[in-house]
């Protein structure tokens, strides 16, 4: 039980570093090349660098003589990589497509509204949060609109692609919460990145390929997004929602926001104003509470005694 709440909080936690820290990779690759070839580009690394993770682990169980199958059943695994893959492609490509008509910092908090989109999708699917979660959504939302809405609010055909995204983050988050108890996760990941190249290849079909002397630019924030922000990140929230919560999980993923401002401090010497101070203390104060345990109720009669 403990290792199961130190996987489900450290490493959503983990995730989002990765994720926040890798949003200067994305804008610099999206610069050179379209959703679609830029997407194609980073499943096909972060494939590889899975296919590899599980071909050493598979050395790895061999020479310990632990030869039990650990992927799961051949079907659950090829449902799970197909659902799980689809979604993934589309919520790529939808914010990819959005990032084109709005701004980074609207982008990252619509986003972000999955957190309240898993939760809400869970109460219809029979799965109610505690109390103490949906306090922490209320209070993420705010913190995640002082840290990246600048300026006046207005809705762009950009932002209504966000949207789409966030709406296919959830239903990645929740196909996830079904197959991870079902199939060896890093197997999983790797299956999801296998079906995204796929259909992100298709797409590229149809967008021109940046000239070859732009490779050189290319190259660096591509391996990088593809091998931490896809191989490294997304295994990890896989792995994070093993018998997880998908509410607490998701809303530990929106810290993404907190470190991308830090690391915009820190690394490119963004100074931080008073409203993403208070965004950040927003946000961690929504963590606190999603990990409260919580309050029972009281029994009918109880006042009266």
């Amino acid at each position: 039980m403990k290792t199961n709440k130190i996987r489900q909080n450290v490493l959503p936690l983990i995730t989002a570093m990765i994720w926040g820290t890798a949003f200067v990779a994305q804008s610099m690759g999206a610069d050179y090349m379209g959703a679609f070839t830029f997407n194609t580009a980073r499943a096909v690394i972060a494939f590889a660098f899975l296919l590899g993770l599980c071909g050493l682990r598979a050395i790895y169980r061999r020479r310990k003589g632990d030869l039990r199958a650990k992927a799961g059943s051949p079907r659950d695994l090829l449902l799970g990589g197909l659902a799980c893959g689809t979604a993934l492609t589309a919520a790529s490509y939808f914010q990819q497509k959005g990032l084109e008509t709005t701004s980074s910092g609207k982008a990252g908090f619509i986003t972000a509204l999955y957190i309240v989109l898993v939760p809400l999708a869970g109460l219809l699917l029979g799965k109610k949060a505690p109390r103490g979660v949906w306090l922490g959504i209320v209070l993420a939302v705010a913190g995640l609109y002082c840290l990246c809405v600048n300026g006046k609010f207005s809705i762009t055909g950009g932002d209504l692609y966000v949207l789409i995204c966030a709406f296919c983050f959830a239903a990645q988050i929740l196909i996830v919460d079904h197959f991870t108890n079902k199939v060896d996760g890093v197997s999983l990941s790797c299956a999801q990145f296998l079906v995204m190249s796929f259909l992100s290849a298709a797409g590229a079909l149809t967008e021109t390929l940046p000239p070859l002397e732009l490779l050189p630019q290319c190259l660096g924030p591509v391996l990088y997004v593809g091998v931490f922000s896809s191989g490294v990140a997304y295994t990890l929230q896989i792995l994070a929602q093993k018998d997880s919560d998908p509410a607490v999980v998701s809303l530990l993923m929106s810290m993404e926001s907190v470190f991308a401002t830090i690391a915009g401090a820190l690394i490119l010497g963004d100074r931080m104003n008073g409203r993403e101070y208070l965004g950040c203390a927003l946000m961690l104060a929504a963590v606190v509470l999603a990990q409260l345990p919580d309050m029972p109720r009281p029994k009918a009669g109880a006042a009266q005694l």
